[in-house]
């Protein structure tokens, strides 16, 4: 697989690589499995927002 980055994105993660010791690989690798990982409660928690938020209009909806 390749990523293509921006320079601004390629700048940002080399800046984090350096500043944690990591080569930038391990630091995307690490963001990646952080990211996917996260997912099923990132989206229960989305969830959660547009229920509460949008209570009347999606009650509304379901008429």
């Amino acid at each position: 697989m390749n990523l293509r980055l921006t320079d601004a994105e390629s700048d940002a993660l080399r800046a984090r690589a350096e500043q944690e010791g990591r080569s930038m690989q391990e630091v995307a690798r690490t963001a990646i499995a952080q990211y996917v990982s996260d997912r099923p409660a990132r989206l229960a928690a989305a969830i959660g927002r547009v229920r509460t938020e949008d209570a009347e209009l999606l009650d509304r909806l379901s008429r």
